[in-house]
């Protein structure tokens, strides 16, 4: 089959306008994402300007050359619209149309009407440009870890580079807008094609980082406390795990700390559960700036949180809690001109040995707490050997107490 330009633009128009249903149907399904909507509408704005094109020789210039051009590059600012919107940056309505009236404006100056290779110039800088633009949002939000990103990128930054060999190559080729054999070149045929291959492509990989996005967003939300923003108690343990596999091979002191919130349940009574969440989210973000990026923090239960200190000594461990009590104290002295005047306990265990088992730590450093609640609460404690035998024999003494009237009772019944 001879494959020429007319026919890949036959085919070209059926592929854009399904790629195009295709993506909005995929937004119809998640509208969350509404980059995937722009990208849609993209795909079908260059549908019909690749129709108009189909129209040279039949059409007037204006429409065939300058309106559908116009429209080309109104459907790749509409492309680059969708990547802005994708990470969150506002639409600009002005730099949406820029292109196609600039294009539009050019073609109306006399000295454009007969300048063809400037013209096609001018065209493939406009679309450089967007196709740059593109590229170089997804690149802005690289820190957003989406595997399908890189591929994009490097996509939309080779069309563009390849579009502007379509200057030289017009520059090259022996036709006027006279000829009606224009779309016969061989070189055009390939680019054409090229482009064909992009639109497919590139509209999977945008189609493949939105659902990307979807299913990242639906593990964060698995893993992540929803009001603190930090590692909920599945994600500690789970992180906790990976920290004992890491520290099986290379042994570090590590440190746990238990916390938890001195009479919060005062606090949603005095003051309402709304600002009790306020305080939660205090607690949470001084407790982040009291710790390294490499430590470990965990909302385990409702006002209790936890943190893993790996490679850390003694003395520094105990230095965290104390800024973890205080900086709390200091944040939570007034919340949304209320005066809460919240505080913290601290449990504090660490450990040198080979062997890191993190909730069995968890449990001696519940001990520490316990005697941190005793002695006054807003303190820190260290489980220490002599602290575990004490809560072990309070415990013994608690059990033989409530049995002994079970047998009295019993006895009395004989």
């Amino acid at each position: 089959m001879h494959l020429d330009v007319n026919t890949l633009f036959m085919v070209t128009i059926y592929v854009e306008a399904i790629l195009g249903l295709l993506l909005l149907f995929a937004w119809a399904q998640n509208m969350a994402i509404r980059a995937v909507a722009w990208w849609g509408f993209a795909h079908l704005a260059r549908a019909a300007s690749i129709v108009l094109f189909g129209m040279y020789g039949s059409a007037p210039d204006l429409i065939t050359i300058d309106l559908a051009n116009a429209v080309l590059f109104s459907a790749f600012a509409i492309t680059w619209t969708g990547a802005r919107v994708f990470d969150g940056r506002p639409v600009e309505p002005v730099y949406l149309v820029t292109g196609a009236v600039l294009w539009l404006l050019v073609c109306r100056l006399p000295i454009m009407a007969e300048a063809v290779e400037l013209r096609a110039m001018i065209a493939s800088a406009i679309i450089t440009a967007y196709t740059w633009l593109t590229a170089y949002e997804f690149w802005r939000g690289r820190s957003e870890n989406l595997v399908s990103r890189w591929p994009a990128i490097f996509m939309l930054f080779a069309h563009g580079a390849l579009f502007l060999l379509r200057t030289p190559l017009v520059a090259m080729l022996p036709w006027s807008p006279t000829d009606n054999n224009i779309f016969g070149s061989v070189w055009l045929t390939v680019l054409s094609f090229e482009a064909l291959l992009f639109t497919i492509s590139i509209a999977f990989i945008l189609l493949a980082m939105a659902k990307e996005r979807t299913e990242l967003r639906h593990r964060t939300a698995a893993m992540v406390d929803p009001l603190t923003g930090i590692a909920n108690r599945r994600a500690f343990l789970q992180e906790a795990g990976l920290i004992a596999k890491r520290h099986a091979s290379s042994p570090r002191p590590t440190a746990v700390l238990l916390v938890d919130l001195d009479h919060f349940k005062t606090i949603n009574d005095r003051f309402g559960h709304a600002l009790g969440d306020r305080v939660l989210e205090i607690f949470a973000a001084t407790t982040l700036e009291s710790v390294r990026a490499s430590d470990l923090i965990g909302r385990i239960g409702g006002e209790e949180f936890a943190a893993v200190l790996y490679d850390t000594t003694n003395e520094r461990a105990l230095a965290v809690a104390e800024r973890i009590r205080e900086g709390f104290a200091k944040a939570a002295q007034q919340v949304d001109g209320r005066p809460v005047c919240a505080t913290v306990s601290v449990g504090v265990v660490h450990y040198d040995g080979a062997g890191l088992d993190v909730p069995e730590l968890l449990a001696q450093a519940d001990q520490a707490l316990y005697f941190a609640k005793e002695n006054g609460r807003n303190r820190v404690e260290v489980a220490s050997l002599e602290m575990l035998l004490k809560r072990k024999d309070e415990g013994t003494a608690a059990d033989a107490a409530s049995a002994a009237p079970g047998k009295v009772s019993a006895q009395s019944a004989a």
